[in-house]
């Protein structure tokens, strides 16, 4: 029976990706390549979640990350000591934030030795080839897998002058409904690592699929030559070794204690509503609410109805505050949902989508650019639509493959 409720939440959700759509007749014309991409995605969600070919790669990536964050508390245990730990337990900051320093670096070394960018070119190429899209949509959407929702607009600096609005949408679109490389190693110690590799892989082709729908627009192939063109002359811009590196370890320490000043305030937040609302409404708390807001959502991506509202609160907890005080709640309450539900909802709190990310990307495109940064600001809670979307589409292919 879930087979068919997912496939019937498919539909709703590309529906509901239709409906608000900026020009519908042209949506219309891109059924096609939205199927392509829906086709895409389900066969390489069996490659990663059903074969041994796929179940070889996560755990090499896996244990990557793992040998990375050994290397990591190498680093903390020598700057904090005993300090990095409450009895036996290592801190959330020590044991899950610090490593985004270390990974920082390795980006950092990976972009200066032109690794980083031959992988981004490659797989863009071929990513532009599967959605329809151009160059620059797809190079944007690999780079902010890699690089960071606001860090990726930082490497189109050079072109962000000359992107028109509805290509910048797209580029924003794939910010948020992607992750940073440089965070991986925080997901993987709250939920199974081969969600978290299969949700990017599947959010990186459902992005496409959505701003297909919500988006639609035609791609002139000389505009996005001069915009790449324009991007190159950016990147040719060469720096020293080292103070490559200083950048990159200091992005990293900013990106860490961002993050952990987000957790603060919004779980402290999160808390004082929770406790609001329980004194309001006997007990009930706002994210019992959210739960029951979300179920019907949670439903449809194939959880079955008695779990819905269970997870719809973890769902809804993600949307109002981040994916990591969700991801932290999933892991604290182990066994609480069946393990197609938790696949499912794993899968769903792989990316940005949440109000935060609104502000986040905002400032980022403002810095750089303040009319770019303006159109951004018009598109915001769009932009939220889209990328919850994406989280929605990528959760049910897992729930069908589950």
């Amino acid at each position: 029976m879930h087979y068919v409720i997912g496939v019937v939440g498919l539909l709703v959700f590309l529906l509901l990706a239709w409906l608000p759509s900026a020009d519908r007749r042209a949506a219309g014309g891109k059924l096609g390549r939205v199927v392509i991409l829906l086709v895409v995605q389900f066969a390489l969600g069996f490659l990663l979640l059903r074969t041994g070919a796929g179940t070889a790669v996560i755990r090499v990536i896996r244990d990557g990350f793992q040998h990375i964050l050994d290397y990591a508390a190498q680093g903390t245990a020598f700057v904090f000591g005993d300090v990095a730990k409450y009895g036996q337990t290592p801190a959330f900051l020590f044991s899950v934030l610090m490593p985004i320093v270390f990974v920082s670096a390795l980006i950092g070394i990976l972009q200066h030795i032109r690794l980083l960018p031959l992988i981004i070119k490659y797989l863009g190429l071929a990513l532009s080839w599967i959605s329809g899209f151009g160059k620059v949509e797809s190079f944007n959407a690999v780079a902010s897998a890699i690089l960071g929702q606001s860090e990726v607009f930082i490497s189109l600096r050079g072109m962000l002058d000359r992107i028109p609005p509805q290509r910048m949408y797209t580029l924003a679109a794939s910010a948020m409904s992607t992750v940073s490389a440089s965070i991986l190693g925080a997901y993987m110690q709250l939920i199974d690592a081969k969600f978290v590799i299969t949700a990017i892989v599947l959010n990186l082709l459902g992005v496409f699929a959505v701003t297909a729908l919500i988006n639609p627009y035609p791609v002139d192939p000389l505009e996005d030559a001069e915009l790449l063109e324009a991007e190159s002359a950016e990147a040719r811009q060469s720096r020293s070794f080292f103070e490559m590196l200083t950048d990159y370890i200091l992005v990293g320490f900013k990106v860490a204690f961002t993050v952990a000043a987000m957790l603060i305030g919004f779980i402290a937040l999160l808390a004082m509503i929770n406790g609001i609302f329980a004194a309001l409404f006997n007990g009930t708390t706002f994210q019992d609410v959210m739960g029951h807001v979300f179920a019907p959502l949670a439903w449809l991506t194939g959880i079955p109805w008695h779990e819905a509202a269970d997870a719809g609160r973890y769902m809804g907890t993600k949307l109002v505050s981040n994916e990591i005080v969700a991801m932290q709640e999933l892991h604290q309450e182990q066994g609480a949902l069946s393990g197609r539900a938790q696949a499912i909802v794993s899968t769903y709190l792989v990316s940005f989508a949440n109000f935060s990310s609104i502000a986040i990307i905002i400032g980022a495109v403002r810095s750089l650019n303040e009319r770019q940064g303006l159109v951004t600001a018009g598109y915001g809670l769009r932009l939220l639509y889209s990328a919850t979307l994406v989280s929605f589409i990528s959760a049910t292919i897992v729930g069908l493959l589950s």
